[in-house]
């Protein structure tokens, strides 16, 4: 196994969408960057993990960053470029690929990241950016409070880079830089007298974590057979209980996310090829057959993502590599089961008995197996930050008399999403989805309390457990990737620690008009800032 050395400016160690935004906003501000990514695909939550975008209801009136809205174009340009669409789709305004209820633009993964890879060529081409695929973190070097270099292992050659980078940005899935360089980090859910939030537990817990779910893609042939092989465990899952849930793991009856009452969640409410239904079919439908040329499509393509799906029998973080697999294994078993349990028992819209013409379509996904190339993550470690976001600052609930969420001084970026935080894997808690008020992101958010030179640009930035089921999703990531991206490539230029430019007015001030230049809101107009979040009038439906 040979070394290799690398020198840059900044590294950005994961490629989900908070990387993507990192990578992108630095070298736009000048600055030559490396982004790490363990798989080959960039994108996490959209692309790897296979959940199309999840986001406000004002994402179609322009309200985002330029660069996000950026991105949603070039996705529907990429249809409308590349795919035989019909002169009615391509008339159709929002054009959904999918017509997926969850948003207006549910599409197949392995667009996005054709679009990612385009929006990242010019810089790659022009060597400010290099994309290092494949690569998984070895070890972070540090010396006191700076990180001086990382490790990684070539998982096509087993070759170990080291890098060496004035600033480090972790944009990994779950916080995985923070624990190798022993950032001062949180896992799971704090304490009610630790953050004072109406909706937190009465006692810490790391273990008490969100549920992930492994999903996957399928299309459906009525009149053939695509039975997978039973799963080992699916006698286990098929008839697992547990008390707060309404039924079994595997049924169509579900918890409401809201009001905790059965839910019937089936996955037909009546022809699978309709425009617009709310079963389960519909909601992450990621391909319409009717938007394309007759015989471009057999079949609609749907995501699934499902309730019936979220794995909640033990944690992934805060535990052996030895658990942390075996929970992922839980998860990947959970949603064969789940596939086998349609396709041989459940009961039909028509009163018949499984759907054996639902079919896995791995190829959708980049995968072999049918299933994601890595399960969602819901939340991950959070640094310790100078500054925490707080449900008091966000959930309606929480400000009483206040008709929107806090104006922080140091904004970087907005976002909207209700709290929503799936069941536990404490297993004694059921889901948690309350209002919210449209938010931003304060630049305090993104400082460790000790690490100099580290920026999170993912779910790992200072949230409370509570208050990280609002800055989970897409845009928000984007956001907070864009921000840590900008910030880095400013303060290198300036020749400050990040944390110098919150502490400094003028710093401060200049770096949110840089951010304005590059098409970053950092406040919300006034009539979205106004409207919460609630489920009723709210796009997508419970369970997200």
């Amino acid at each position: 196994m040979a070394n290799r050395r690398i020198r840059s400016e900044l590294v950005v160690v994961g490629g989900g969408l908070g990387g993507v935004a990192a990578t992108l906003a630095a070298a736009r501000l000048g600055r030559n960057v490396v982004l790490v990514e363990e798989l080959d695909w960039l994108g996490g939550q959209l692309t790897a993990q296979g959940v199309p975008f999840d986001e406000h209801p004002w994402v179609e009136d322009g309200i985002g960053s330029r660069s996000y809205l950026e991105l949603r174009q070039r996705i529907r340009d990429y249809y409308f470029h590349h795919y035989p669409l019909t002169a009615e789709a391509r008339q159709r305004r929002p054009f959904n690929p999918g017509m997926g209820n969850v948003g207006t633009l549910c599409h197949e993964p392995r667009v996005a990241v054709r679009v990612i890879d385009d929006l990242l060529a010019p810089f790659e081409s022009g060597g400010r950016v290099r994309v290092l695929r494949r690569h998984a973190l070895l070890q972070a070097h540090v010396d006191r409070d700076r990180i001086t270099g990382l490790s990684f292992r070539d998982l096509e050659t087993g070759d170990t880079v080291e890098i060496e980078a004035a600033l480090v940005i972790d944009a990994t899935e779950t916080g995985d830089l923070l624990e190798a360089a022993n950032v001062e980090h949180v896992i799971g859910a704090e304490s009610k007298d630790e953050t004072g939030e109406l909706h937190a537990l009465d006692k810490a817990d790391p273990l008490d974590q969100q549920a992930i779910t492994w999903c996957f893609a399928m299309d459906h042939l009525p009149g053939e057979d695509h039975t997978i092989d039973r799963p080992v465990r699916y006698a286990e899952f098929r008839d697992l209980k547990l008390d707060f849930w309404p039924n079994r793991q595997l049924d169509w009856t579900v918890s409401n996310h809201v009001t905790h009452q059965p839910l019937k969640r089936a996955l037909f409410a009546g022809d699978s090829d309709a425009e617009y239904l709310f079963d389960l079919w519909h909601a992450r439908r990621i391909a319409w057959r009717r938007n394309f040329a007759d015989g471009a499509y057999c079949s609609d393509i749907t995501l699934a993502n499902w309730p019936q799906m979220d794995c909640w029998l033990r944690p992934v973080l805060g535990v052996s590599p030895e658990q942390r697999d075996a929970a992922l294994e839980d998860a990947r078993q959970l949603s064969l089961s789940f596939l086998y349990w349609m396709q041989t028992e459940a009961p039909r819209h028509d009163d018949g008995q499984g759907y054996p013409g639902l079919r896995l379509r791995g190829d959708v996904l980049g995968t072999a197996d049918g299933l994601a190339k890595q399960a969602y993550y819901r939340e991950g470690r959070r640094i310790r930050a100078e500054f925490t976001v707080l449900e008091q600052h966000v959930g309606v609930a929480a400000r009483p008399g206040r008709d929107s969420a806090e104006s922080f001084f140091d904004s970087v970026g907005i976002g909207a999403y209700r709290i929503d935080l799936h069941p536990s894997t404490s297993r004694m808690r059921d889901t948690v989805d309350i209002d919210s008020f449209p938010f931003e992101i304060p630049l305090g958010a993104l400082l460790p309390v000790r690490v100099d030179n580290l920026l999170p640009a993912a779910k790992n930035l200072g949230t409370t457990r509570v208050t990280s089921g609002a800055y989970r999703v897409h845009p928000v990531e984007w956001s907070i990737g864009e921000a840590a991206g900008a910030l880095a490539a400013f303060a290198h230029k300036r020749a400050v620690p990040p944390r110098a430019v919150r502490a400094d007015k003028t710093l401060l001030a200049d770096l949110q008009v840089l951010l304005g230049d590059c098409g970053v809101p950092i406040r919300w107009p006034r009539y979205g800032a106004l409207t919460p979040l609630t489920r009723r009038g709210y796009r997508p439906p419970p369970s997200i």
